[in-house]
């Protein structure tokens, strides 16, 4: 049984930001096949689009939140009992596209935004990471300067992910239209800053573990990963 839902998030623990990582090892665990298979699958069509030039950037963020929706969907089929199907990665696009879709558009315009104030900001420093520009070739004074850009630029992006974590959930689960999952999701994160932070850092180790033979490791963690967005919004959204 699935708790009643909790507007705004409740605030938890700061160690659950470890047991968000747990409860989706668990998930994992009793079909790692099948969530293999959901992450490569996912991963085959995000190499396909980016062999369609600029478009497929486009659609990679546009639909990344009905894909996102598909993958916590059966995390909480496997959660209540049910099987999990490589079918599932697709329910965002059987059921709630529109407001995926438009999730996924802030999401870009956002992205965007941020990159031009930061782009023009800090100068040609910032572009000469997309025209071909190596880092070698740059006089150091534009390295310190690309550098800070970037730093500047993962701050603000920040929020931006605190409003599309859990969006997707909210619009799937919970029947959020784009704008006030995105207003709800920040809301949650904003609450638990503390067990996301101790969430990030064990992320972050395993990231560097699961990249080390040959990357080999991401089809476990990406499956986590993506099992663990579940757990934390069940943790946060929904009542004990």
């Amino acid at each position: 049984m699935v708790g009643a839902y909790v507007a705004g998030g409740r605030t938890v623990a700061a160690e659950r930001g470890w047991d968000w990582i747990a409860a989706a090892w668990a998930l994992f665990k009793k079909d790692p096949g099948v969530w293999i298979a959901l992450i490569v699958v996912m991963l085959l069509i995000y190499i396909v689009l980016t062999l369609i030039p600029l478009l497929g950037s486009l659609a990679s963020f546009i639909l990344g939140p009905a894909f996102g929706a598909g993958l916590v969907a059966g995390a909480r089929a496997q959660d209540q009992g049910g099987a999990l199907r490589v079918g599932h990665l697709f329910a965002g696009f059987r059921d709630k596209l529109g407001p995926l879709v438009v999730v996924g558009i802030l999401y870009l315009v956002a992205s965007v935004a941020i990159a031009l104030v930061v782009g023009v900001s800090s100068g040609v420093g910032l572009f000469s990471m997309f025209d071909g520009t190596t880092p070698a070739s740059l006089p150091p004074g534009a390295i310190f300067t690309l550098l800070i850009a970037l730093l500047i630029m993962a701050g603000l992006m920040v929020p931006v992910m605190m409003a599309v974590w859990f969006a997707p959930a909210l619009v799937m689960f919970d029947g959020k239209d784009a704008v006030a999952a995105m207003k709800e999701s920040f809301s949650g994160c904003l609450r638990n800053i503390v067990p996301f932070l101790i969430y990030s850092v064990v992320l972050l180790v395993f990231s560097v573990l699961a990249s080390i033979p040959f990357g080999l490791g991401w089809l476990v963690l990406g499956p986590v990963l993506a099992a663990s967005v579940y757990t934390s919004y069940k943790d946060i959204f929904t009542a004990a």
